[in-house]
């Protein structure tokens, strides 16, 4: 009787879509996961006021725009030609269930409706194109890291080359990714703050947690649920990034021009300001 290949055997244990780390593997990507967290929490403490990213011009705005849409289409065609690559290798078996899809779409929902309700002072258009960014951007936040640790180790492999094929998936994503990204610069409520990169040095360290176990795909409860956790985090350090930043205490805010600063100079009872009060008084 034939026994089964070890390829066969594979196609039928495996869930998923990705292999998961084992042995050494899952304990060198929880390190680096665990260093890439502590690295961001630092900058995150270092950052003494929120700052805001320069937003581009007109000419900028159009280019990413349209290098944006560029990506897309090409992630789309790159797709069509891995999805027939890997029907014709008999390798296209039926996706499998994604437990996790509920969790971004309530929280798409929730950041969209967030960022119209933090922005109501601005201006229509800017209200909703932000919030329009906001819900566009906040899952590549978790995607751009997420992909970058799955990438060499998605199932099947889909020959005859599979590092090309693998390139051929993977590459117009990461383009997708970084230009939805950059539409945050877009928005002028955007700001870098302590607790967005808290939040996101958070979101790594629940990855590096989910490396110890062996970064499995979420069709159990342990990988289900830091996949959930780390998604809303990933939403939460995006929706810190539209919130508003109040001034430390006591402290000019920069951006309301010298004139805020020389009347907050006056105001200090110790300030030069006052000696031409002082000296007619005498």
């Amino acid at each position: 009787m034939k026994m089964p290949s070890a390829s066969a055997h594979a196609a039928v244990t495996q869930s998923g879509t990705w292999v998961s780390y084992a042995g050494t593997a899952r304990i060198v990507l929880a390190l680096v996961l665990v260093a890439a967290a502590v690295g961001v929490a630092y900058a995150g403490a270092r950052l003494r006021l929120p700052f805001r990213p320069s937003q581009p011009g007109r000419n900028a705005k159009i280019f990413i725009l349209v290098t944006w849409v560029l990506t897309i289409v090409a992630f789309l065609v790159c797709l069509t030609i891995y999805a027939k690559q890997a029907r014709q290798e008999h390798l296209l078996h039926a996706v499998p269930a994604n437990n996790v899809a509920p969790v971004t779409a309530i929280c798409v929902v929730a950041i969209f409706f967030a960022v119209l309700l933090i922005g109501r002072s601005q201006s229509q258009g800017v209200m909703l194109a932000s919030a329009a960014i906001a819900a566009l951007a906040a899952p590549m936040i978790f995607e751009f890291p997420f992909d970058l640790i799955v990438m060499a180790r998605t199932y099947p492999a889909i020959s005859p080359d599979p590092a090309l094929y693998r390139a051929l998936f993977f590459a117009p994503l990461f383009l997708v990714e970084a230009t939805t990204l950059s539409l945050l610069t877009f928005s002028p409520m955007v700001k870098v703050s302590r607790t967005a990169l808290f939040s996101f040095a958070l979101m790594l360290a629940v990855f590096a947690a989910w490396a110890l176990t062996g970064f499995a795909y979420p069709s159990s409860p342990v990988p289900l649920t830091f996949n959930a956790l780390s998604k809303i985090l990933a939403f939460v350090a995006a929706l810190c990034l539209f919130l508003p930043q109040r001034a430390q205490a006591g402290t000019p805010d920069p951006a309301t021009g010298p004139s805020a600063a020389l009347a907050y100079t006056d105001r200090q009872p110790g300030s030069d300001a006052h000696a031409p009060a002082i000296a007619a008084e005498r």
